[in-house]
């Protein structure tokens, strides 16, 4: 990532077990190679989180108090600098913790950068964790440092889409949680946010159609394997670099020669409403690569280039006939039989 970072500051969410407050820093940090090596590293495990919402900015209840919209149209009119920006949306966050009851601890993130000609604001709640480190002197020293791996509560405001069509809905994504909404629904009241696509729901209604489309144009099995193997390295490009899946790429992605119609006219013929474009869900590369499935006591992988092969399925007798078992589990095996 070859990032513009315009501003970056950390404030500190306290928590003490009676109230909720933020120590805020005073000033903006200058952007140096380690701010820009952390935004890095921010916005690429942001783009890593597998289940994420897309949505945008709803009219608040109450008119009379300044949401978050309200305040980052100051911000974009040029009205409010970036550091006061940043402390009022901080007891923003605040306020919709104590209304929802769920209090947290930690460093508010908030950036905003420029990355392919494309404006983001960037809000994140982080925890630390301690290390060791160790100096030429071979003396440990104990420090914290932000723990992205983490990471819960983020959300991500595309500023050139909200500046240009914002009717669309699209502009702001967020981590949902690995624990349902819940977790994330005080960060939504926060953001004045309404989600309007379901990332997830969208990646598996895709593939879905990429299956159904490969059946009904009569691909071999081993131009199937290809396509997939191509749209799996699509994927990972895209979400290493934070960028859509798009699907008229996708389309270009399983073109063939001989093919009766297009991919994009394809997935459009449903009532199912497939987005244009959305961001890919990681989870979802290994339903290109991978049959997987767990139940019963069993939990069992494999390539999808495996079936037929030394994979074999009879459905008659709901059977999986495996030639060739893993070294280390017949090792197990025969040790079991013995």
């Amino acid at each position: 990532m070859s990032a513009i970072i315009n501003h970056f500051v950390v404030h500190q969410l306290i928590n003490d077990g009676e109230k909720l407050s933020v120590r805020a820093r005073d000033d903006l940090f200058d952007v140096g190679a380690d701010i820009e090596l952390f935004v890095q590293q921010l916005s690429q495990s942001y783009n890593n989180k597998p289940v994420k919402g897309i949505g945008g900015f709803v009219q608040p209840d109450d008119e009379e108090a300044q949401s978050f919209k309200d305040l980052l149209a100051g911000l974009i009119a040029g009205d409010m600098g970036f550091l006061p920006f940043s402390v009022q949306i901080c007891d923003k966050l605040v306020s919709a913790m104590i209304e929802t009851g769920t209090p947290e601890s930690g460093f508010i993130v908030v950036t905003q950068y420029q990355y392919l000609a494309t404006d983001y604001l960037m809000v994140a709640l982080l925890d630390t964790k301690e290390h060791v480190e160790i100096n030429p002197q071979l003396n440990l020293t104990v420090s914290n440092h932000l723990d992205l791996a983490k990471m819960q509560l983020a959300a991500r405001i595309d500023l050139s889409q909200y500046q240009t069509t914002p009717e669309l809905n699209r502009y702001v994504s967020f981590i949902k949680g690995r624990a349902g909404r819940k977790i994330s629904d005080f960060f939504l009241m926060f953001l004045g946010c309404a989600e309007e696509v379901d990332i997830k729901q969208q990646n598996k209604l895709l593939l879905e159609k990429v299956e159904q489309f490969m059946d009904v144009e009569q691909f071999a099995p081993e131009e199937k394997q290809q396509k997939r193997e191509e749209l799996a390295t699509y994927y990972k490009s895209q979400i290493e670099s934070g960028e859509d899946i798009v699907v008229e790429d996708v389309a270009k992605t399983l073109a063939m020669a001989d093919q009766t119609q297009d991919f994009h006219a394809f997935s459009q013929q449903s009532e199912e409403n497939l987005e244009s474009a959305f961001q890919g869900d990681k989870t979802s590369i290994k339903t290109l690569s991978k049959f997987t499935g767990a139940g019963g006591g069993v939990s069992l992988s494999f390539e999808r280039k495996l079936l037929g092969e030394r994979v074999v399925y009879q459905p008659e007798s709901d059977t999986l006939v495996i030639k060739g078992i893993p070294p280390n589990l017949k090792d197990q095996l025969n040790k079991w039989k013995d």
